[in-house]
């Protein structure tokens, strides 16, 4: 029976990997700006229904005929293309990471 720290050649030891430092920076990271962002999200996307639903603070006109409501519709379309760029942005330095992560544990592999 093999211990369960040897580990076969050209397998992968997930749990060192998810216990090394360099790995918990990266969720930590990662959980840093997911948690606000997704927060932010859901909070901006479900006030306009409540508002609707509830008050009638958006049907008054704000330009024209054009009610806020309309207004507040369209920038939550501009606010999700902003966040998926911002996130893609943010994702290439999440991937160096990973891949730092992914180096580090293959020089302590061939240790």
């Amino acid at each position: 029976m093999l211990a369960e720290k040897e580990i076969k050649k050209g397998q992968t030891d997930y749990s060192a990997i998810a216990s090394s430092p360099s790995f918990q920076n990266l969720i930590r990271q990662k959980k840093k700006f997911l948690l606000p962002m997704s927060i932010f999200f859901l909070v901006f996307y479900f006030t306009l229904p409540i508002m609707t639903s509830y008050s009638t603070i958006l049907n008054t006109n704000a330009v024209g005929g054009i009610s806020w409501a309309w207004i507040f519709a369209f920038s939550q379309f501009v606010m999700t293309w902003m966040l998926c760029i911002l996130y893609s942005r943010k994702a290439i330095k999440f991937d160096q990471i990973a891949d730092h992560v992914i180096t580090q544990s293959e020089k302590e592999k061939t240790k």
